[in-house]
């Protein structure tokens, strides 16, 4: 799913002119979520841990300074911000286990995260990956998020995939990173990046919307209009 429009922080390593990132070399960060015939995630647990394993991925050592894959990142991060997230089960998951990335767990969701990788230049066992089936539900009612925990708030208004979701929610993750100030990133990385992600109520999506906290709007390359607000990022350091 791609999702690569988004309002950075004055601060961030993205160019801030569009046109600008247009026109430099373009990456995506992969994603691949486990979906195993009898044992589907449950969809928003799916959805947080897509969150998490991005904000894994950035705050990776190999990922920064000199590390391996801090080019990448750097590289991905001057282009569109582009996020793909694909599906696999038995065999398929096991080859791409094999590859450099990191797999983040949550309460039944399993994601791995790789490094950046040109938009054409996918490795084989990731490429020949699904794109479509991400379609997730909720077993259970899910609760309300927890006051004060980072929640990423999703546009009431919009119907995605599960897949879909799961970037734009990554995306979400990525602009509260940025935007926050340098203790509460070290605090938010040192708890582990405890986060929610849940539907807004339609009657607080505008305030929500414009309350000036970090919000993603979607290229429209699949699913939905191009410009639309699909993700609020709201962490309580940023209010």
């Amino acid at each position: 799913m791609n999702d690569d429009r988004t309002t950075p922080a004055p601060d961030s390593p993205f160019r801030p002119d569009p046109g600008d990132r247009d026109a430099a070399p373009q990456f995506v960060l992969p994603l691949v979520v486990r979906i195993e015939r009898g044992a589907p995630p449950a969809r928003t647990d799916a959805l947080e841990t897509a969150a998490r394993a991005v904000l894994t991925m950035l705050t990776d050592e190999r990922s920064v300074g000199d590390g391996e894959w801090a080019r990448a990142i750097r590289d991905w991060q001057d282009a569109r911000i582009r996020k793909v997230v694909r599906r696999a089960r038995g065999a398929e998951w096991r080859r791409a286990e094999a590859l450099p990335g990191i797999t983040v767990t949550g309460k039944s969701a399993e994601v791995r995260v790789f490094p950046p990788v040109p938009l054409d230049g996918w490795p084989k066992d990731l490429a020949r990956l699904q794109v479509s089936g991400t379609d997730l539900d909720d077993p259970d009612p899910v609760p309300p998020a927890d006051p004060g925990v980072p929640t990423l708030w999703l546009n009431p208004e919009l119907e995605m995939s599960a897949g879909k979701a799961m970037a734009q929610a990554g995306h979400g993750a990525q602009l509260a990173w940025w935007e926050l100030p340098d203790a509460a990133r070290e605090a938010w990385h040192a708890a582990g990046f405890p986060l929610a992600v849940r539907t807004a109520d339609p009657a607080d999506w505008p305030a929500l919307a414009g309350g000036g906290l970090p919000t993603v709007r979607d290229a429209g390359f699949t699913e939905i209009a191009p410009g639309s607000c699909t993700v609020v990022a709201d962490h309580p350091a940023l209010r």
